[in-house]
């Protein structure tokens, strides 16, 4: 949910790139999306406030992937998160 490579960027968003190392066994997109949930709405444990806000407007979206040129098992990660 949060690894949507079908989003298209809006003018409000902000955009980030992350470097990401995913561990041996983790696709690059897992990695992605884990950066994008722990960076914006997602954690761990459960929290009282998870049913008053709305997590697909608030969200962070990993919409591409990209290997890292020259370096093995490294990826960019681009999240757009909204205002």
């Amino acid at each position: 949910t949060y690894y949507t490579p079908e989003y298209e960027t809006k003018d409000t968003d902000i955009l980030a790139a992350f470097r990401v190392t995913p561990q041996p066994g983790v696709p690059p997109e897992e990695a992605g999306a884990a950066v994008a949930a722990e960076s914006s709405t997602g954690t761990w444990t459960t929290v009282w406030t998870d049913g008053l806000t709305s997590l697909d407007r608030y969200k962070g979206r990993c919409y591409h992937i990209e290997p890292v040129a020259g370096e093995e098992n490294q990826y960019i990660a681009y999240i757009a998160y909204p205002l």
